[in-house]
């Protein structure tokens, strides 16, 4: 008899969340969803927060649609965004609603950061980029705002390690989640004691920090009852989504680099060591944790946000499908963006935003919805040209294929796009790398598979890839030039 097991997956993004259980079977895995739900920022009194009791409701009602699977539920791990935490007071009360990593709290909180620790040495020891809404400014701007929750916590949690928490009543800080607050220290891969005092922390907070794989605990009984599942142990997976993400791509040898695509795109590389040079620094490239003691060497791009947000800013209702066809046939190199620009993370209309954009720089407004999402599917691909060039020089390596996996990989424009302006093959898939990433993790936590690269091998096995052959990159190349000009333009 082939043996069968299963896992489930909570994979938490900032639109939507969802539940898949993987079965591995055969040297195989396949996905089966079973809840899919939407996530989005509430704004209340002028803060955007998280409904955290929602989710967690919603996971819930699809546990216990998987009380009677065949085969049984294994475990379970949950894996979201990275920056954004919790603080729990001495009895484990949660102390005031979870706040969005796009709030504006954080306004100037960088500034006032660098004149307690230099910009350089914060690098030094932490080795990740510098965004305005990273876990460390979140934290001094709550010290700044005299935060009452700030003053009884006694617990600090990132957000799968909060959902771990309320499925088995233990605190821990999972790696590659912490690893995204920029309070721990890249060498050491423990929480930096400077760091967090000097964001008015006390560094007891911090929990120890656990591993991808490590078993947290068993769900707790009272979870066993209302949801129907047994005493199934809850396994950390990369818990930070991108995390996850890497660890599916289906890689072989060290010539690869990787876009990690959805409202965010991480693009890097996979290394054992952080690259710290004065260039990665310069270029601010980040070195945050991944699976089986790996480094993710990447840069934050601003990614589909742009274009999820261009589409509620539309007055007619097009799907994503519809309006890549329309991007497809609009004029190429028309108008670009800076997808770096601070004014595109959260405006109140991305259409106005890319309008105000193109008049400062002297480029003709978008015409229509169609040129609207080529401007910024072009520019991001764009960006994606650049950051390769940086990697390659920092690291001093090249590629001879950039993996793209996640949501955005099924935009097969930008995909093409992306191969011509870096002039190299794109592979894609599979689209559900994060819940597939989470998946393998829990199997190898659990001693079902035995290490990284097996796992790998199980993923090309089991999903569909495409190809993509780099079409006249030369003719990219008077574009890019343009685009590198409009980004010296200041913010």
């Amino acid at each position: 008899m082939k043996q069968s097991r299963a896992y489930l997956a909570v994979d938490l993004g900032a639109e939507s969340g969802r539940v898949i259980k993987g079965v591995l079977e055969d040297g195989k895995l396949r996905l089966e969803p079973i809840a899919r739900f939407p996530n989005g920022m509430v704004p209340i009194h002028g803060h955007f927060h998280w409904n955290f009791i929602r989710l967690y409701e919603e996971m819930l009602q699809a546990f216990k649609q998987c009380s009677r699977s065949d085969p049984p539920i294994e475990s379970v791990g949950v894996d979201t965004w990275g920056v954004d935490f919790v603080l729990l007071a001495e009895d484990q009360t949660l102390l005031g609603l979870p706040v969005a990593y796009r709030d504006g709290r954080t306004e100037g909180m960088m500034e006032k950061m660098f004149q307690k620790i230099p910009a350089e040495k914060i690098y030094e020891k932490t080795g990740i980029q510098f965004m305005v809404f990273n876990s460390l400014f979140q934290l001094l701007a709550l010290s700044e705002q005299n935060s009452a929750a700030l003053q009884h916590a006694a617990h600090f949690l990132m957000v799968p390690d909060y959902f771990h928490y309320l499925f088995t009543g233990k605190i821990t800080n999972e790696y590659t989640e912490a690893t995204t607050t920029q309070c721990l220290n890249v060498h050491t891969r423990t929480w930096d004691p400077e760091l967090l005092r000097a964001a008015g922390v006390c560094p007891s907070l911090m929990k120890e920090v656990i591993q991808p794989g490590t078993i947290i605990g068993t769900i707790t009984p009272q979870l066993q009852q209302m949801t129907g599942l047994g005493p199934i142990p809850v396994v950390a997976p990369g818990t930070h989504d991108t995390a996850s993400a890497v660890a599916a791509v289906p890689a072989e040898g060290d010539r690869w680099a990787y876009i990690s695509s959805g409202t965010w795109s991480l693009m890097g590389i996979e290394t054992t060591a952080p690259a710290g040079s004065p260039k990665a620094f310069e270029y601010n490239f980040t070195n945050e944790g991944g699976v089986c003691g790996t480094i993710r060497f990447l840069k934050n791009i601003m990614g589909m946000w742009m274009v999820q947000r261009c589409r509620a800013a539309f007055d007619k209702e097009l799907d994503y499908n519809e309006l890549t066809r329309m991007a497809a046939e609009a004029p190429a190199f028309v108008s670009l963006i800076d997808p770096e620009w601070d004014a595109f993370l959260n405006p109140p209309s991305m259409t106005e935003a890319i309008a105000d954009f193109c008049r400062k720089t002297g480029q003709p407004v978008p015409a229509n919805e169609g040129a609207y999402i080529r401007c910024c599917l072009e520019s991001l691909a764009m960006q994606y040209r650049l950051v390769m060039q940086q990697i390659c020089q920092i690291c001093n390596k090249t590629f001879d294929t950039l993996h793209i996996v996640g949501g955005g990989s099924r935009n097969q424009l930008l995909n093409q796009l992306t191969a011509d302006a870096t002039a190299t093959p794109v592979k894609t898939g599979p689209v559900e790398a994060t819940v597939i990433g989470n998946l393998i993790m829990q199997a190898i936590g659990l001693g079902h598979i035995d290490s990284l690269k097996e796992a790998r091998q199980i993923i090309g096995r089991s999903f569909e890839m495409e190809t993509y052959t780099p079409k006249d990159p030369g003719r990219w190349d008077s574009g890019f030039e343009r685009f590198l000009r409009l980004k010296k333009i200041k913010n």
